[in-house]
């Protein structure tokens, strides 16, 4: 199979001042990828609407990291189409951002350095810094901008790496478990401050997760993958925010723990 890949972001071209700005929509179809003999992803078919917040998850091995890293352009695929769509219909190139689990904080710089880093090269430093403070308020860290990353806490760091990923104002924000290293109730301080800032800045965001819970509280529709394939596109029909111990959302989980398990295919 040829391989079809539209206005695919680079890493090299992430420059702020040449992105396109604004949601986009993702368009893929019999996407492939194989590592040697393992393969990987079978043929996946998908479509996300631009400012939609979809949830991947599946057991370990699955191909949800791997997913998610050639939406990013951080791998090519072996086989399928891939494109991405702006509001107007057009195919465009959008800013793309990734939140990783691990902040990946650079120890020497500040906490507003860290995040100025996200802006890239030649940006003027009264916008640098406007841009800077505006986020580190979104993420409620006004207050430990001048501080070091080691004298943060996880979770804080953590915002401080999602900080740095908004600050160029992404079109599509993936997140490869980001908050799968915090207790528990940092992780509930987390998911809302996610739930926040994408509700209020429109990006289309993809969450890879392996907490079934977070991705129906956060998510418009969870995708569960099995061994590279999509067995269950489920839509989260109910408005955020959304509260914890919703009966409703609990069942939508048991149906994604069965789709996970193999006890149901859809």
């Amino acid at each position: 199979m040829s391989v079809t890949v539209l206005d695919r972001p680079r890493r090299e071209a992430r420059n702020a001042a040449s992105q396109v700005t604004g949601a986009a929509a993702i368009h893929i179809k019999g996407l492939e990828k194989s590592f040697g003999s393992n393969r990987v992803l079978r043929g996946i078919d998908l479509d996300i609407p631009a400012g939609q917040f979809v949830a991947v998850i599946g057991k370990s091995g699955c191909g949800k990291s791997t997913l998610l890293r050639i939406l990013m352009g951080l791998e090519e695929p072996t086989g399928g189409h891939l494109h991405f769509e702006a509001v107007d219909g057009d195919d465009t190139q959008p800013n793309t951002r990734i939140v990783f689990q691990e902040p990946r904080l650079l120890p020497w710089l500040s906490v507003a350095a860290n995040v100025a880093v996200g802006l890239g090269e030649g940006v003027p430093h009264d916008l640098l810094r406007k841009e800077t403070v505006s986020v580190l308020s979104e993420v409620q860290l006004s207050e430990k901008a001048g501080e070091w990353p080691s004298s943060l806490s996880g979770g804080q760091k953590q915002r401080v790496a999602l900080a740095r990923a908004l600050v160029s104002r992404p079109g599509i924000l993936a997140l490869d478990e980001p908050l799968g290293a915090l207790d528990a109730l940092t992780r509930i301080s987390m998911q809302e401050l996610l739930n926040s800032v994408w509700r209020e800045l429109g990006f289309t965001a993809v969450l890879v997760t392996h907490d079934v819970g977070e991705a129906v509280h956060l998510a418009d529709r969870v995708v569960v993958l099995d061994e590279g394939r999509i067995v269950l596109d489920l839509a989260i029909p109910y408005p955020h925010p959304r509260p914890y111990g919703n009966s409703a959302l609990a069942e939508l989980e048991g149906q994604l723990l069965a789709a996970i398990l193999g006890e149901a295919r859809g």
